[in-house]
């Protein structure tokens, strides 16, 4: 076992003593928030781990990399990087009562760069966060109508067809790109705000403040609902998929295991990475919810708890997911081979119903014996059941394109569209929570917010705050600018992040250390497990998974999808690279809280090596003096 633990002066004047704590904690009780029962701490984490990742970007990545087979690695790096981290964030928090920035700066003043960083990631992902809570009201908004309004295309000026960029694509894709984005054809092409998203912003923004106006005392509340109304859709969602035509070929494709994945490195990596931000490590927000737990809480039980509610849902939620795919797939299917029929039909002036999906290759089959030249004239389309599971689609392309082209194709499309809509604001806004948390206990943490301020104004001053800057994603080249942030400001800073939190508690706090405060609180020392994953596996990982990426990064250039009518393979969306300057937003958003890691400590340790050269000096200085005027007693 590694035992390695750095230097660390004054660290015991700086933690209370085991035997300070519950004297601490009843002192807290009056000034400081804490949950109304365990359910109330255990749906808040859940929700702020269980987020719109857990719904668009896992059933992607199983599809990407051999469905089933991509579950092996998926749980086994669950297991051995997110359940260990989970567990130390939950233990640092509860024994030390203070959220990232204060927590780390207990344990050593140098690191309290890690609690800003943390503070600087939560306070950027939280801006386009919300944003996406944003469109998912738009979209919920307009779920009442009679006739949805991305099922069918728009007439155009003439009322002689359809708007040509609606025709030449789709009526769910152009409801999306044009009647909500409005989208420019480039980042660059900034237009104006889009009065309708600057709407749903200011509705988005203000259920927030009013969700977390007093802390944990306010979403406390709410996630009875947040947390466990997603549940209850997902379920409803699965009941009716199931009873879709070529439901069961979506779950297949799903589940059937391409067991040559496993061989593929980038397979390992993507699950690492999923784990990793499934869990919203490192964002700081579950080391503040712990911290109003009870001393005693047994915070290794909640972190197995917690991790195995995230693994089912993600494998729940794909679940659902490829149900629906999978009758999308199908009803694109029989429209593909529909048209082909039709073709035939025309080509030969053969009578209608006599083709059929399975008497068709027969068909063909006549039909060129006995005309070649003119069924050599026919065009047929492709129709491959498989290549339409395989569409990889993520994130809002799959909550705004595919799922809402699959609701149109059912009965009582209004209803599913609704309840669709909801879930994804539930999941969204219990995962706002804990980004907020990240934010207003760090400010608060480093004394930025005089005392006598009301939490209800520290939590609006930074609700509009941030309201303020989201206005970039109202704009025409919004989604380009989400795109962007979503792609960076979440990523690597995440990782150092949570590589330096567990390098701290390891070698710096110590993890033997760690290892008392836990059977203190718990009643018994970690086992094996949780000692080796803590010193040597996750640690490793973690630096694999952002070499990696580094790499890869480095290597890339940096480019994005942007919507372009004018492009010549329009509606496949147009790879641009990303003008220069977009290269300085990701220095911002990627480099500073990176950065502020090293750089708040070699300004610590400059401002103590002056501090202690000022004092020497002043203490030759005083010696000096008094020898001169003889007041020296020997």
């Amino acid at each position: 076992m590694v035992r390695l633990v750095l230097p660390n002066p004054g660290l015991e004047d700086r933690i209370p003593s085991l035997e300070q704590l519950e004297v601490l904690e009843k002192e807290e009780a009056s000034s400081r928030p804490k949950w109304d029962n365990k359910a109330q701490y255990m749906l808040t984490c859940v929700g702020f781990c269980v987020g719109l990742g857990n719904v668009w970007r896992f059933p992607y990545l199983c599809q990407s990399h051999g469905g089933g087979a991509f579950m092996i690695p998926f749980l086994i790096l669950l297991v051995v990087e997110g359940v260990p981290l989970l567990h130390l964030e939950f233990a640092i928090g509860q024994r030390l009562r203070k959220g990232s920035v204060g927590a780390w700066s207990s344990i050593h003043p140098a690191l309290k760069g890690v609690g800003i960083a943390s503070m600087f990631v939560s306070f950027v992902v939280g801006l386009y966060y919300n944003t996406i809570i944003a469109w998912v009201m738009w979209y919920f908004f307009n779920s009442f109508q009679e006739t949805l309004p991305w099922s069918t295309c728009p007439l155009n000026a003439n009322q002689t067809g359809y708007v040509e960029e609606c025709a030449r694509s789709s009526s769910v894709d152009y409801f999306w790109y044009r009647e909500t984005l409005n989208i420019s054809d480039s980042i660059s092409n900034s237009g104006s705000v889009q009065w309708w998203i600057l709407l749903c912003l200011t509705c988005a923004w203000c259920v927030l403040y009013v969700c977390t106006i007093r802390g944990i005392e306010t979403t406390g509340k709410a996630v009875y609902i947040t947390s466990t109304l997603p549940y209850v859709v997902l379920t409803i969602f699965l009941i009716r998929g199931l009873t879709l035509k070529g439901a069961t070929n979506g779950i297949i494709f799903l589940f059937t295991p391409n067991i040559t994945e496993l061989a593929n490195p980038v397979t390992w990596l993507d699950a690492g990475a999923q784990v990793f931000y499934s869990f919203s490590l490192a964002f700081g927000g579950l080391i503040s919810f712990s911290s109003y737990n009870s001393v005693h809480n047994n915070c290794e039980m909640d972190s197995v708890v917690v991790s195995v509610i995230n693994g089912f849902t993600s494998v729940y939620a794909a679940t659902v997911v490829y149900s629906i795919i999978g009758f999308r797939a199908t009803e694109r299917y029989d429209d593909c081979f529909s048209k082909n029929i039709l073709t035939l039909i025309n080509g030969f002036d053969l009578p209608e119903g006599n083709i059929t999906q399975e008497n068709f290759e027969e068909v063909q089959r006549w039909c060129n014996a006995t005309d070649p030249v003119t069924y050599a004239q026919l065009q047929f389309q492709t129709c491959d059941m498989n290549s339409f599971l395989s569409e990889g689609v993520e994130g809002t392309g799959l909550a705004f394109i595919v799922f809402t082209e699959a609701i149109t194709k059912m009965p009582v499309s209004q209803l599913w569209s609704v309840l669709f809509f909801i879930m994804l604001f539930c999941l969204g806004l219990s995962s706002m929570f804990g980004n907020m948390e990240g934010v207003v206990v760090p400010l608060q943490d480093l004394k930025v917010i005089p005392k006598k301020w009301p939490k209800e104004m520290v939590t609006g001053i930074i609700c509009f705050g941030s309201y303020l800057i989201a206005f970039i994603f109202t704009l025409n080249s919004g989604q380009y600018w989400l795109s962007l942030m979503d792609s960076y400001a979440g990523s690597i800073p995440l990782l150092i992040v949570a590589f330096c939190e567990m390098f701290a508690v390891v070698y710096v706090y110590g993890v033997d250390r760690f290892n008392k405060d836990i059977e203190f609180m718990i009643g018994h020392k970690p086992n094996i497990f949780w000692q080796i994953t803590w010193r040597v596996v996750s640690p490793l990982l973690m630096l694999v998974i952002f070499l990696f990426f580094f790499v890869v990064s480095v290597n890339q250039e940096m480019i994005y999808s942007a919507w372009d009518p004018a492009y010549e393979e329009f509606p496949k969306s147009h790879k641009v690279p990303y003008p220069s300057w977009a290269y300085g937003v990701v220095v911002i958003i990627a480099g500073v809280p990176c950065l502020s890691i090293p750089g708040f400590a070699i300004y610590k340790l400059i401002r103590n090596y002056c501090q202690r050269r000022k004092s020497e000096q002043g203490l030759v200085s005083t010696m000096s003096t008094a020898s001169i005027n003889g007041d020296l007693k020997y």
